[in-house]
């Protein structure tokens, strides 16, 4: 199997899927935006060739770079880069170049959170009230209906990248003013649910068979974290709520999730109640794939390589521990310096890593990443390391 991997370098731990791929048998292709010189010593031993482009959203180069290696190794069978930066390109690139896995047609569905909700409803999914902004009045009228606060959000976007919230008339009018009616066009309004995020997270087979799952609960919502550079925590838990996994389960089939890592994110409401925020079609961010296999000590790059490689979907996991990301920002002033902290969490403390800067308005500066078998201890070592002065 030839299987093409874009930007194998980054995230900096994705060379991980690289190396399962080649001990799975496969021929490991990259194209990428660093120097070959700049790879990991660990990267450069498990691809057989990398394809250095500068400009990777340069579409006719990155063309010409994927015809390249298909000149020198033959027809690719897989392509992938398990980002959301790249969806986009990678299904051009397989609907050009006729491979397997999500074309064009099939980002049109699970990229637009206005799609998204179509398919929530079709499934009988709960999901919040929202619709696409076509005007100044429609949004009026909708802010009448709905009542403050409203959230606006790109139906294409990343995270919680240029969401906003409005919270009565006169910053309604404000954004109405200032923002051009063709940008607001791009954009979804949505009810604001006050709610936690709980997430399912996981990996399916060819035919969409459950292979792993987990869920993870996020310390604040991802827009107060990004917009007002709030501390950051979340963690894997051992025990995953049966609601959470019953919805789980059913928005997975809803969107017919086939040989693909998946993060669904839910809104949880103080009564318990869950409504379907939106699904990725990749693994969740950060160093979730490490804290998943932390949490069950299981190897999900390798279990993803066979699947794709060989078609096995035989994986026997239990889920041991509960495992967090405590993030920690340069700008906070902490109680305990970092030695400290590393020193007094011994066992618990499975790794540190500075953040990469791409991801560090979300998500921190440094990332602790723990585990333990019970979610109070846990919780206390997330308190002791967030602690500030």
């Amino acid at each position: 199997m030839n299987f093409l991997f874009l930007s194998p370098h980054f995230p900096p731990n994705y060379f991980q899927f690289c190396r399962a791929l080649r001990r799975a048998g496969a021929n490991v292709l990259g194209i990428g935006d660093a120097p070959y010189d700049a790879l990991q010593c660990e990267l450069k031993a498990v691809l057989t060739e990398y394809y250095f482009l500068p400009d990777m959203s340069n579409y006719d180069s990155l063309f010409k770079a994927v015809a390249y290696l298909i000149h020198r190794h033959g027809r690719i069978d897989r392509l992938d880069s398990q980002t959301e930066y790249w969806l986009g390109l990678e299904a051009r690139l397989r609907e050009d170049f006729n491979v397997h896995g999500q074309k064009p047609a099939d980002l049109a569905i699970n990229r637009s959170k206005l799609a998204m909700k179509r398919v929530y409803r079709e499934a009988g999914i709960p999901t919040p009230e929202g619709e696409a902004v076509t005007s100044p009045d429609q949004v009026r009228t909708f802010a009448a209906r709905h009542h403050f606060p409203i959230i606006f959000k790109p139906d294409v976007g990343v995270g919680a990248a240029q969401t906003f919230r409005v919270d009565d008339w006169n910053q309604l009018e404000a954004v109405l003013g200032r923002l051009p009616e063709d940008y607001l066009r791009k954009y979804l309004m949505e009810d604001f649910v006050h709610g936690r995020i709980v997430t399912y997270d996981g990996l399916t087979g060819r035919e969409g068979k459950i292979i792993f799952s987990s869920s993870h609960s996020i310390s604040d919502g991802v827009m107060e974290i990004l917009t007002q550079r709030k501390g950051m925590h979340y963690y894997y838990m051992r025990q995953m709520s049966p609601a959470v996994e019953a919805l789980g389960k059913r928005t997975v089939e809803a969107f017919k999730v086939r040989e693909r890592f998946f993060h669904a994110e839910f809104f949880q409401t103080a009564a318990g109640d869950l409504l379907a925020l939106e699904i990725n079609i990749r693994p969740p961010g950060g160093f979730s794939m490490d804290m998943m296999n932390f949490a069950c000590d299981v190897d999900l790059y390798d279990a993803w390589a066979r699947l794709v490689v060989h078609g096995d979907e035989e994986l026997n996991y239990e889920r041991r521990y509960n495992c967090a990301n405590v993030a920690r920002r340069d700008s906070f002033n902490y109680r305990r310096p970092h030695d400290e902290v590393i020193s007094r969490l011994g066992p618990m403390l499975m790794s540190y890593r500075p953040m990469p800067q791409a991801f560090s308005d979300a998500m921190g500066d440094h990332a602790y990443i723990i585990r333990h078998h019970d979610l109070d201890e846990l919780k206390k070592a997330i308190a002791f390391i967030e602690e500030t002065a």
